[in-house]
């Protein structure tokens, strides 16, 4: 009995030390503590202003909300995601820029279920991982709002397609925005649809090497439109996009890579 207490007493005073070693929150968020314990486990966090998170000043439309998550300014980031404190689903997105083919940049569009902090976190290759955020005004609302192409009879056809364009650039970076149709549905509408959202896209170069994985959950915006700095080869005449659902649809496309500018909107090949 003596020993299940004297465990228990030591227990807590290891949460407490857990506890008081994570960094004050600058945005105040009331859930702050439990996010971290529950994204970065017993890793170091620190609040860093290198890591840059932008959103609008005005939000327009809930379930389509512009958002940039910049590390750059970090050495080694082998992983950028992105956080929302108080949306019903907090993790709205993974990237992991493979070292020297990809950049710890993404800018893409989110859904918001109310106002919100939204974090970027970034991991180097010391273990630590680096937080920067803004506090995001929004009414609201977006989580729980049905996909609009719900209310087409042929949406099922579209599913998959996309357009895509690369800008490179004297440096050997290539700015990549690519924009995938999908419903993105989150499973809290009212309609009871259930959850039906691409999970993950694989960005590789023309010889098949990896550049980015961008691993996606359902807060993130119907027909998904994201960019990426990416470093692919001067041979690679075009890169590739492989995609999967979380109901085992494949999606697979190439965007053209010239040097011209010249880049055509993307012709895709679509696979259910």
């Amino acid at each position: 009995m003596f020993r299940t207490a004297a465990a228990a007493v030591f227990m807590a005073l290891l949460t407490t030390t857990a506890a008081a070693e994570m960094p004050r929150d600058p945005l105040d968020s009331p859930v702050w503590n439990d996010l971290a314990k529950k994204t970065f486990g017993d890793a170091t966090v620190v609040f860093d202003e290198r890591v840059k998170v932008v959103v609008p000043s005005i939000v327009e439309n809930q379930a389509q909300v512009p958002v940039s998550a910049d590390a750059r300014a970090l050495p080694n980031v082998q992983r950028l995601i992105v956080l929302t404190d108080l949306n019903p689903i907090q993790h709205v997105l993974t990237l992991t820029p493979v070292p020297a083919k990809a950049e710890a940049y993404i800018s893409f569009r989110i859904k918001v279920e109310q106002a919100t902090p939204v974090r970027a976190a970034a991991l180097t290759s010391d273990g630590v991982w680096h937080v920067g955020g803004v506090f995001l005004e929004a009414a609201g609302g977006g989580c729980s709002s049905p996909a609009m192409a719900r209310g087409d009879a042929d949406w099922t056809t579209t599913v998959g397609n996309a357009q895509g364009k690369i800008w490179r650039n004297a440096d050997g970076t290539a700015r990549l925005r690519l924009r995938v149709r999908h419903p993105m549905d989150t499973g809290l509408a009212k309609d009871n649809t259930p959850a039906f959202f691409i999970e993950k896209l694989d960005v590789k170069g023309s010889g098949g090497d990896a550049l980015a994985t961008v691993e996606m959950y359902e807060p993130v915006s119907e027909d998904p439109t994201m960019t990426l700095s990416i470093k692919p080869e001067a041979t690679d005449a075009s890169v590739s996009v492989d995609g999967r659902d979380n109901n085992g649809n494949i999606y697979r496309s190439v965007v053209p890579a010239p040097w011209n500018q010249s880049a055509l909107d993307l012709a895709p090949s679509v696979v259910h």
